[in-house]
């Protein structure tokens, strides 16, 4: 996404003498020991430096030095330095842990000499929240940056640019529109972003004002004010800072504003904050008309780009109920029409298990335009002695049949999470598969039944549920996905298998499948038209899906023709459902990240075909920001997918309308 957005600037902007930022995109992740770039030459020993992906100021590469403990990286200028000429970027640390020194050397006629030192408490730890700005003396030909930490420790670097002399100046303005629903109860909603790109290293410089407006928009009277944030080219609300606001009205908007802005590109987000209420099947548009700054009005040469954006409901954010955060997202359709959403309340941390966290419910009524207060559906303690007791990753069902709704998740009694969980069938020795049920709708939830001894081999040392969903066969049969550690030694060394569990008979009794294939985990399932069941899985090393089908509940399987082929992925849980649509026929849907340098670019693709190929053209991008990627589909009502989807610990849901794929 982020590459996508350096592209478009690159054709808005006129070519000029400053050199722009070096943001590593286009740097492969990994080992850095040349690079070319429009800083100058850099150059390292092995080891010293690399290009690490997911994590950037203005995209999702960065430069790390130090992470072996020492690290040193040299950049031989394009130019020599003139006088007031600065080296500018963007940096965080790794970790907080000492030791830690960050210097910077200049090679000048003189020689080396020391520019600047950074200890401990100079460089903040997370979001590129420190801005280095050092001026080089007269003449200098090459920098030395050299970072001194712990192992696994080091400094990040981006956003590098060598900035020309002379009093700060604003060069021009141009427009962006990622992909970024609008979310009711959202602090912050990037439906569009400019960025002010300024030259020059003396003086200050400051954004005095906006003029934007909604045309586009749906329904105007949804949007009470509109926010404008400083941030990054990721648009993201950490460490985003509020500018100004006002208040909605019709036509052009202005707002008088005084925020400093820095050599190189300035990134700024406008997000209106939506009334309680707003129709979720609208949609919002904005525009960039002129920004003020230093006197100086600039106009984008894009005013509007091509798109719009939804609007959706932020189910779950960080904070409510008592909760830090909010993960693994599972979402069904009653048999009244409900909407059931599951999910983990995290109420310490985001981490996984072992940890203290229970599984929270949210319900909807009305297609998911509206949700109902959360009630915990598993709860387990929280006695500190067993690491809170926490209950997670829960994979959700309903029996079509007879309308009970079943949730099953892992139970952790003590550090017995992915990692620590052993061979055994008792709560002390390993991780515990637990099941509960709902039959009024999910208002309520039954004590839970522990499903271990019945499910898990003795010698694997873990087995638990899907997550996401679970489905009813057209004969009735309760279908979960499902994954387990085999057991330690040959043949296969603790190595994780996607598998599924099944009951004929309304969940009195579950059976086991077998593993599907080493390395994989969570999975989900649908019943192809012959009755076969097709299972999608995450498989850890990367790239693609594994997708397999079998004709006897998971006794056997068969390698399906797309299997790590069709549906790239960047190692996360994503999410199958079939709708047998009246109108438009069987309907394949499947959601995950689209990419494989990291988790965003989230998306919903379509298959007419029963799963044997996935078209680009009716592939539909819903999110493209960087998140934690988990995401379950289920039917919102006879025209709507629903999809329910992880923001960064919070618990995000769409209406996706199928006039989107059929008009």
């Amino acid at each position: 996404m982020l590459s996508s957005v350096k592209v478009l600037l690159a054709c808005l902007l006129p070519v000029v003498a400053c050199a722009a930022p070096e943001s590593f995109e286009d740097v492969p992740p990994g080992p850095l020991t040349a690079l070319e770039s429009s800083a100058g030459r850099w150059s390292a020993a092995a080891g010293d430096a690399s290009v690490l992906a997911g994590r950037g100021h203005s995209g999702t590469h960065c430069l790390r030095l130090g992470e072996h403990g020492k690290g040193q990286i040299l950049l031989e200028l394009a130019a020599p330095a003139a006088a007031g000429a600065r080296l500018a970027c963007f940096a965080e640390r790794w970790t907080k842990r000492p030791p830690f020194e960050f210097t910077i050397e200049a090679m000048s006629g003189g020689g080396w000499q020391q520019i600047h030192r950074a200890g401990p408490d100079a460089v903040q730890v997370g979001g590129f929240l420190t801005p280095l700005r050092v001026v080089l003396p007269v003449g200098t030909r090459e920098l030395r940056l050299a970072c001194n930490s712990g192992e696994n420790g080091g400094i990040l670097l981006d956003d590098v640019m060598i900035s020309e002399a002379g009093a700060l100046r604003a060069l021009r303005v141009a427009t962006t529109q990622p992909v970024c629903p609008a979310m009711l109860r959202a602090g912050f909603n990037p439906v569009l972003g400019f960025c002010v790109t300024v030259t020059g290293s003396e003086g200050a410089l400051q954004l005095e004002g906006v003029e934007f407006g909604l045309d586009g928009t749906t329904h105007p009277e949804d949007i009470e004010r509109v926010e404008i944030f400083a941030g990054s080219a990721e648009p993201q609300d950490k460490g985003a800072e509020r500018v100004g606001e006002v208040a909605r009205s019709k036509g052009k908007m202005s707002l008088a504003c005084s925020r400093a802005l820095e050599p190189g590109d300035n990134w700024f987000w406008i997000s209106p904050v939506l009334r309680a209420g707003a129709d979720i099947d609208g949609l919002i548009d904005a525009s960039l008309f002129r920004v003020k700054a230093g006197g100086l009005v600039l106009e984008p040469a894009v005013v509007s780009p091509d798109g719009f954006q939804r609007i959706g409901v932020a189910v779950k954010l960080p904070g409510d109920d008592g909760s830090k955060a909010f993960r693994i997202p599972g979402l069904v359709r009653t048999k009244n029409g409900s909407l059931l959403a599951v999910y983990d309340v995290r109420y310490r941390h985001a981490g996984d298990l072992p940890a203290d966290i229970d599984i929270g419910v949210s319900r909807s009524p009305d297609g998911g335009r509206t949700w109902q207060a959360q009630r915990v559906a598993l709860d387990t303690g929280n006695d500190p002695k067993f690491a809170f007791d926490g209950v997670g990753d829960p994979c959700t069902l309903v029996d079509e049949v007879s309308g009970r709704i079943w949730i099953a998740a892992s139970w952790s009694h003590g550090k017995l999470g992915w990692n620590g969980s052993k061979p055994g069938l008792t709560p002390e020795t390993t991780n515990q598969f637990m099941m509960t049920w709902s039959d009024d709708d999910g208002r309520s939830w039954a004590p839970p039944r522990n499903l271990t001894s019945e499910l898990k081999k003795p010698e694997w040392r873990l087995f638990m549920q899907g997550p996401g969903a679970g489905i009813t066969l057209r004969d009735g049969t309760l279908v979960m996905p499902a994954q387990y550690r085999a057991a330690d030694g040959p043949p296969d060394e603790g190595k994780p298998f996607s598998t599924l569990i099944w009951s004929a008979d309304r969940g009195k009794s579950w059976h086991v499948g077998c593993g599907v294939k080493s390395n994989t985990t969570e999975a989900q399932v649908a019943e192809l038209a012959d009755g076969s069941l097709m299972i999608n899985c995450r498989d850890n090393r990367g790239g693609a899906r594994t997708v397999a089908v079998t004709r006897d509940r998971g006794q056997t399987w068969t390698l399906h023709p797309t299997d790590r082929k069709a549906l790239r992925e960047p190692v996360c849980m994503a999410s199958l459902l079939r709708w047998q649509h009246p109108q438009h026929g069987a309907l394949m849907f499947f959601s995950n990240p689209d990419a494989t340098d990291g988790r965003h670019q989230m998306t919903v693709k379509l298959s007419r075909d029963e799963a044997l190929s996935w078209p680009a053209a009716d592939a539909r991008l819903y999110d493209s920001r960087a998140c934690f990627g988990y995401s379950c589909l289920a039917i919102a009502d006879a025209e709507h997918l629903g999809v329910l989807y992880e923001g960064n610990g919070s618990i995000l849901f769409l209406r996706l309308p199928l006039s989107g794929w059929f008009r």
